[in-house]
């Protein structure tokens, strides 16, 4: 009996120590998180995940908050200017897969690495707009017929959002970004302006092309995505491991996973996110080539440097 028992202790302590946990903050929509989790799990069957979502921002003050003893071990989806603005939480990690990346994904002493690259379009809901005519260009949006027509998620919460409105000052100087900010309704959330266009709560949203073109391929044909012709900004979004991650090994394990090839191709398949990977094929998404995207290039470090002088800039523009 007691040879039994012993064997059956030296079982469970056997399980214990092959189990493992990861800690991942998101801010990506619940869908692509999903297929993160279940392929991952699906590969690392001994290695549960456990996920906190919310906006990047609020989790950037998360992440800051407990830097003295660290609870997450991966944050997921940020843009490049806002993790080279944090860039002390993060631990230096090369994945093996890092080779395979499309050029500019790795992050400064390999701090961050890209995981696929948004394409900052105007999702237009044609009968929300009713007789405006859609705008063709960022310059189209300053025009007063689209006040209070255009939502935008608030910079200080949303990466993206930030890529969005810097993109226009470098463009358009501080004036065009003034324009906009007269015209616009600022949400919450990234998902509170694609969601509230496809619902036609507003006309027009300045959003990212796949969480557009997820309302196009289940068949909303009041939705359009126009990708402005006077040029488009680039916001490639990127993971990290927090430096003192309570979970290094498994930490290291997710972050390989969502660097591979099959995690990347089956987001772009589920959620038309272009992967940062050079070897995933965009083919079967329904995206447009990048050769066929007009692209304002913009500086992501000098973007970090001044995240914050823009965003609040920008506060006082919209009266926030």
């Amino acid at each position: 009996m007691r040879f039994v028992l012993s064997l059956l202790a030296c079982v469970f302590m056997l399980s214990a120590a092959q189990a493992g946990e990861v800690i991942l903050y998101s801010s990506n929509n619940q869908e692509s998180i999903d297929l993160v989790v279940a392929g991952f799990q699906a590969a690392h069957p001994g290695t549960s995940v456990s996920v906190v979502r919310d906006g990047t921002g609020a989790l950037m003050k998360r992440l800051r908050a407990e830097k003295a003893a660290p609870r997450a071990d991966v944050f997921w989806s940020g843009g490049f200017a806002t993790l080279g603005a944090n860039q002390d939480l993060f631990a230096p990690y090369r994945t093996p897969a890092a080779s395979s990346m499309s050029p500019g994904m790795v992050g400064p002493d390999s701090l961050w690495l890209g995981t696929n690259v948004h394409v900052m379009v105007f999702m237009v809901n044609t009968d929300a707009l009713g007789a405006l005519p859609a705008p063709a260009r960022w310059a189209d949006l300053f025009d007063t017929k689209y006040k209070g027509k255009i939502a935008i998620t608030d910079p200080a919460k949303s990466s993206s959002a930030y890529a969005q409105i810097y993109g226009v000052k470098v463009t358009f100087g501080e004036d065009g970004l003034k324009k906009l900010a007269a015209n616009v309704v600022q949400t919450s959330s990234t998902g509170a302006t694609y969601e509230g266009v496809a619902k036609g709560e507003f006309p027009i949203g300045i959003t990212m092309e796949y969480a557009a073109q997820q309302y196009v391929a289940g068949g909303q044909k009041n939705i359009r995505l126009v990708y402005p012709a006077d040029g488009t900004f680039l916001s490639p979004e990127g993971m990290i491991v927090v430096k003192g991650a309570p979970h290094m090994a498994e930490a290291r394990l997710l972050y390989d996973y969502l660097a591979s090839a099959p995690a990347q191709e089956r987001l772009a398949a589920k959620t038309f996110r272009r992967p940062a990977r050079l070897d995933v094929p965009l083919s079967a998404v329904g995206l447009p080539a990048m050769s066929e995207i007009k692209v304002v290039p913009t500086d992501d470090v000098k973007a970090a440097t001044v995240l914050k002088e823009v965003i609040d800039g920008w506060a006082v523009s919209v009266g926030r």
